[in-house]
């Protein structure tokens, strides 16, 4: 056996293979067991077994794989700031207000470097970049083709230069040369997309005339604007209606650049006129069409059933000129049914089941938009406690992808139907549904996750357990959002209702750190909840800290101007420093009063008096008579006999109390 084993190794090592030949006389001499019909089966299934190997394919992987991996293994720190704030820890924002002059900050800087690529991409002429990201390299805005050709058009349009490609195409014409179908949709895009005005930065390449930093007050100006009813902004007789009634040929894309023209800038008669004309050409209308016209059909009638009518007559015609709808088209339904009145409801949910029909699963705008109708035709209570709570349970533990700008305001605008009922149990479950997958990119902007947060955090200190808030205090701020002053006052009430007024020291070094000490509201509520019940003696001490601290403020604010004082907030600060045994700071809050030309309550003076007995200071229980003298109190003399009786006084101080005592009996 041995020398046979030694036999096969010698002949693999010599082949580097198997022989069947050499083999089969081996097994044989040594009688295995295999018998020629064993042997059979064998190989029968062992062809069998080499028939259904399947050879995997090499798995590739992304260049981002690694971090991935790595991210996995990594869980949020909530005391962080954001991701975007951690290259400079110094500058990290620790307010609403630096948050969003850093983020002003960061898109000015942006802007700077793209104006300054862009109008010198000669300086940029190398890509080190690994991976190549073609966003992030200069753009070319500079007219390279002079002649006049169709590419220059082409040209001109590929860097929208409208004006530019207006005057290339009417010196074509003019030359007698033909330019071809697709470019002239194109250039008709172009006109219609910018209402024949040259696009300024954020809606197109960036122009020599555009400075950097501009994009930002433009693009706030267009937010402005947005909220505002939109206003007619076509021209009459403008370049795209001069070129549109010239060519010798006019198809469904040709009337599709100009009905979404006029629809998006508000010449709404003009669209369905067009659309008219096009019906009277015999052409077939397509998707686009009928998505610009049914968000304009609010616009040209007046009556809430007249609207309806004319949206049901558009998609009538879609069906008889065979033209699917898609998502949009049901949502642009829905947005137009928002200004149909007492219609919407019911035709909302019609529209949801024929989405549904069709295979056409709704997004989270279509969503947005059925509980927006509910919320305008009922009460909002009635809304969030019945169409809420369906539309959660079918979207539970689902993740979206971002199918159109609005779909991040589904979760801003539940979180405020849940915040206005005060309803818990649906808030958490937006929440939920706002943690699943990566649904979280889908609110955008650090000003929409700003919104959210704030109100999912109002909500919190409206209903859950103090323990609960404060856990979800420490887990959203400041990594998701910066709260308001108005969040928190929410929390103040909350500390208030779960009977954990010991941690508001705590709570005003946040108020500190995020900038909201100037907020007299803010500060005010502090000290009159620090000031309503006593506490332990290491409380009060606490209180006490706060109070000088909330002094402090009174006097100097480092990034504005100091508080007034207020009778109540002398009164508070006097009052907790009394109770801490601090007689000496209390003296001086004391003596504010008559600098700030304000009367002391006589509960004060009271105490005050008492803190000094205790102490045995009878010169400031003498200083305290003739403050209260001073402010003329009827007070005076029951101070100043209560000073007589209770303190051990020499005789100079007796006398002083005396006539003190026989002035104020006398004035009354």
């Amino acid at each position: 056996m041995a020398a046979s084993g030694r036999h096969v190794g010698h002949h693999l090592h010599r082949n580097g293979r198997f022989l069947t030949s050499n083999l089969e006389p081996l097994w044989g001499r040594r009688n295995f067991g295999w018998t020629p019909a064993l042997r059979q089966q064998a190989a029968e299934a062992n062809k069998e077994s080499t028939e259904n190997i399947v050879i995997p394919r090499k798995k590739t992987w992304s260049k981002e794989a690694v971090l991935e991996a790595l991210a996995s293994t990594v869980s949020s720190n909530p005391t962080a700031y954001k991701y975007q704030f951690q290259d400079d820890p110094y500058l990290s924002p620790r307010s609403s207000t630096e948050f969003s002059l850093f983020l002003f900050a960061h898109e000015s800087g942006r802007s700077a470097a793209k104006y300054f690529i862009n109008n010198n991409p000669k300086f940029f002429t190398k890509d080190f970049a690994e991976p190549h990201i073609p966003c992030l390299m200069p753009e070319t805005v500079s007219l390279v083709l002079e002649e006049v050709s169709e590419e220059a058009l082409k040209e001109r349009i590929t860097l929208r230069k409208v004006k530019a490609s207006v005057d290339m195409y009417d010196q074509l014409l003019q030359a007698g040369t033909a330019v071809s179908i697709e470019t002239t949709h194109n250039l008709l895009d172009l006109i219609c997309l910018y209402c024949d005005r040259e696009p300024v930065e954020g809606g197109g390449p960036q122009t020599e005339d555009t400075e950097p930093g501009e994009g930002v007050k433009k693009r706030k100006i267009r937010f402005q604007q947005s909220l505002v009813s939109p206003k007619c902004t076509w021209e009459e007789n403008n370049n795209a209606e001069r070129l549109f009634n010239v060519l010798p040929e006019r198809d469904t894309r040709c009337y599709s650049a100009l009905i979404r023209g006029m629809a998006k800038h508000g010449a709404y008669e003009k669209a369905f006129s067009m659309y008219t004309g096009l019906l009277n050409e015999r052409l077939k209308a397509d998707i686009h069409i009928f998505n610009a016209l049914i968000i304009s059909a609010p616009n040209v009638r007046e009556k809430y059933t007249e609207r309806w009518e004319l949206i049901n007559e558009l998609l009538t015609h879609m069906k008889e000129q065979e033209v699917r709808p898609n998502l949009l088209t049901f949502n642009n339904v829905l947005q137009a049914l928002k200004r149909c009145g007492t219609v919407a409801k019911s035709k909302s949910l019609q529209t949801l089941y024929e989405m549904k029909a069709l295979g056409i699963a709704p997004s989270l705008t279509t969503y947005s938009y059925i509980l927006e109708i509910f919320s305008r035709t009922a009460g909002v209570v009635q809304t969030t406690s019945n169409m809420l709570p369906e539309i959660m349970s079918e979207l539970s533990g689902k993740s979206f992808t971002c199918q159109g700008p609005n779909d991040g305001a589904f979760f801003i605008n539940t979180m405020k139907m849940c915040l206005e009922s005060i309803d818990l149990e649906q808030g958490y479950k937006i929440q939920s549904l706002l943690e699943c997958g990566e649904n979280w990119r889908l609110l955008g902007a650090s000003f929409h996750q700003g919104i959210y947060y704030g109100t999912f955090f109002r909500l919190l200190c409206e209903r859950e357990h103090i323990d609960v808030v404060l856990k979800w205090y420490k887990k959203l701020i400041p990594t998701h959002f910066y709260p308001n002053s108005q969040g928190l006052g929410k929390l103040l009430q909350a500390l208030d209702a779960g009977n954990r007024l010991d941690l508001l020291p705590q709570i005003w070094q946040d108020i500190r750190t995020l900038h909201h000490e100037d907020k007299s509201h803010l500060v005010e509520e502090l000290l009159s909840l620090m000031t309503r019940d006593k506490h332990s003696p290491e409380v009060q001490e606490s209180f006490a800290a706060c109070a000088l601290d909330v002094k402090g403020v009174f006097e100097i604010v480092a990034h504005g101007p100091p508080l007034e004082w207020s009778p109540s907030s002398l009164k508070n600060i006097t009052s907790l420093l009394l109770r801490a045994n601090k007689t000496q700071q209390a003296w001086e809050v004391l003596q504010l009063f008559k600098s700030k030309n304000r009367i002391p309550p006589n509960q004060l003076l009271d105490d005050f008096l008492s803190a000094c007995h205790s102490s045995g200071s009878a010169e400031r229980a003498l200083d305290l008579v003739r403050l209260s003298a001073a402010f003329d109190l009827p007070a005076t003399a029951e101070l100043a006999k209560r000073t007589l009786a209770e303190f051990q006084l020499t005789e100079e101080q007796r006398a002083i109390l005396s006539d003190l005592v026989s002035v104020t009996e006398f004035s009354d």
